[in-house]
């Protein structure tokens, strides 16, 4: 099992709705060597959430406090699919069987592996891990993401 320091870190920024927010977002973590490998946009007519996952989320965390940009942080489970049809439904099922909610989620880049990457915002986020690890899933922690 993960340990709470291991888990995957999603950073959820507020950005204004404009054009080339999310841009300057994504550049600025780049300019200070930081990739994003995941991301997910809600849009509304005042502000963008972008949900993020980066390869260093402490630096991350760093700069977004040092720029004053808004955001939170919380768990994912990252699941790799070997099969992204098959595997997906497998998951759900899995999930489905240990009658646990997934919040949301959303694919993550492919992985240097070849692995089709799921990350999930789940309501039990350790139940939700030993359901899916005793079914034979490969549970990636935050350091699996650090190209």
């Amino acid at each position: 099992m993960l340990e709470p320091d291991e888990l995957v870190t999603q950073f959820s920024v507020m950005l204004q709705n404009r054009a080339g927010a999310l841009a300057a977002l994504v550049k600025l973590l780049r300019n200070n060597a930081i990739e994003v490998v995941g991301i997910s946009v809600q849009d509304s007519r005042d502000a963008t959430i972008a949900r993020l996952v980066v390869t260093d989320p402490d630096t991350a965390t760093q700069i977004f406090i040092e720029k004053g940009i808004p955001f939170t942080t919380s768990p994912l489970v990252v699941v790799a699919l070997k099969e992204c049809g098959p595997g997906l439904l497998q998951v759900l099922d899995t999930m489905m069987v240990g009658e646990t909610n997934i919040d949301f989620a959303y694919a993550l880049m492919p992985s240097d592996k070849g692995n089709t990457l799921l990350a999930m915002h789940v309501e039990d986020t350790d139940f939700a891990m030993e359901l899916l690890n005793k079914a034979g899933f490969k549970l990636l922690r935050q350091g699996d993401l650090s190209r």
